[in-house]
C-alpha cells in the first residue's frame, strides 16, 4: 500500500499525461487556419493586382495602338496633301519632293515598328508635326507665288489691253491719216477739161473732113488746183481710132500706168503753176477715117481726162 502511495498509479498518470497536450493542438489548428487565411488573402490580393496590372497593360496597349493608328492616319493625310500640291516653281517643287520622300520613309518606319511605347509615340508625333509645319510653310510660299502670278497676269492683261487700245488708236489714226492722205492725193490730181480734137492740114489749118487731115490736135485745159504740186508736168495723150486701135508712131513709145506699159499717141512737157493752163498736143499722121475717136489724157501716173469725139 505504501508503495502505491509513494509511487503513482499508471492509469492516472497516463490519463493526466494524455490530457495535458490537448490545449496545444487546438492552438496549432487555429494557427494553421490563420496562416491559410493570410495566404489566401495574399493570393487574392496578388490575383487582383495581377489582373489589374494585366488590364492596365491591355488598356495601355490599346491606347498605344490608337495613337499609332492616329499617327499613321495623320501621316497618310499629310502625304495626300503633298501629292495634291500644285506648283510650277522648280525650286519649291524639288523641295516638296524631298519632304514627300521623308514622309514615305517615316511611314515605312511606322509600319515596321514592333516595340511601341509612349516615348516612341511622342517621337513619331513630333516628326509628323515637323513635316506638317514644313508643308504649311510651302503652302504659304505657294499661295504667295499664286497671288503674285495672278497679280502679274492681271497686270499683263491690263498692259495688253492698253497696248491693244493704243495699237487700235494708232491703226485708226494711221487709217485716218492714210484716208486723209488719199483724199489729199486725190484732191491734188490735176484734171483736164474742155477736151477737143481738131483735124488739120500740113499747114496746121483746119479741114472739114478728117480723111484730108495731115495731123490731129488735141486741145484741153489743165484745171487750177492749189493742192497739186506745181512744176514741170508730162502729159500723155492716147487717141483711139473708130476701129479700136491706138494711134501711135513707128517707134511705138510707151509710159507706165498702174504697173502696165501703155502706148501713147503724143506727149508734151508743160509748166504747171496751179492755175488753169491751156495745152495743145499734135499727132502727125495720115489716112484717118471718119467716126468716133476716143481721147485720153494722163499726167503724174493718173488718167486726168477722157472724151469721145465724132469726126466727119
Amino acid at each position: 500500500m505504501e508503495e502505491n502511495k509513494q509511487g503513482y498509479a499508471p492509469s492516472e498518470f497516463e490519463d493526466d499525461d494524455y490530457m495535458t497536450p490537448q490545449p496545444d493542438a487546438g492552438k496549432s489548428i487555429r494557427g494553421y487556419r490563420i496562416v491559410i487565411i493570410i495566404l489566401s488573402v495574399i493570393l487574392a490580393a496578388l490575383s487582383v493586382l495581377y489582373f489589374s496590372i494585366h488590364r492596365q497593360q491591355m488598356l495601355d496597349n490599346e491606347l498605344l495602338q490608337a495613337d499609332r493608328d492616329s499617327i499613321q492616319n495623320d501621316l497618310g493625310r499629310l502625304m495626300t496633301d503633298y501629292d495634291n500640291l500644285q506648283v510650277t516653281n522648280d525650286s519649291i517643287s524639288a523641295n516638296l519632293n524631298v519632304e514627300r520622300d521623308r514622309a514615305d520613309s517615316l511611314m515605312t518606319r511606322l509600319k515596321k515598328e514592333r516595340s511601341w511605347n509612349l516615348a516612341k509615340i511622342k517621337q513619331y508625333e513630333k516628326e509628323v508635326g515637323t513635316l506638317r509645319t514644313v508643308m504649311k510653310s510651302y503652302i504659304r510660299q505657294i499661295d504667295s507665288l499664286n497671288t503674285l502670278n495672278k497679280k502679274l497676269i492681271n497686270e499683263n492683261v491690263t498692259y495688253r489691253k492698253e497696248i491693244s487700245s493704243a495699237k487700235l488708236r494708232a491703226e485708226m489714226a494711221e487709217e485716218k491719216a492714210a484716208e486723209l492722205d488719199n483724199k489729199v492725193r486725190v484732191g491734188a490730181v490735176i484734171r483736164a477739161r474742155d477736151i477737143r480734137l481738131s483735124a488739120l492740114n500740113a499747114n496746121s489749118k483746119p479741114v472739114s473732113r478728117i480723111k484730108n487731115a495731115a495731123r490731129l490736135r488735141v486741145d484741153f485745159v489743165l484745171t487750177a488746183n492749189e493742192l497739186a504740186t506745181p512744176g514741170e508736168k508730162t502729159v500723155y495723150v492716147r487717141i483711139t481710132s473708130p476701129d479700136g486701135y491706138v494711134l501711135t508712131t513707128e517707134a511705138m513709145p510707151t509710159f507706165d500706168f498702174e504697173g502696165e506699159r501703155l502706148s501713147y499717141s503724143a506727149m508734151r512737157e508743160v509748166d504747171y503753176q496751179n492755175q488753169d493752163l491751156e495745152v495743145g498736143i499734135y499727132y502727125n499722121s495720115t489716112g484717118f477715117a471718119a467716126g468716133a475717136y476716143t481721147v485720153q489724157l494722163f499726167c503724174d501716173g493718173r488718167l486726168i481726162g477722157t472724151s469721145q469725139i465724132a469726126m466727119r
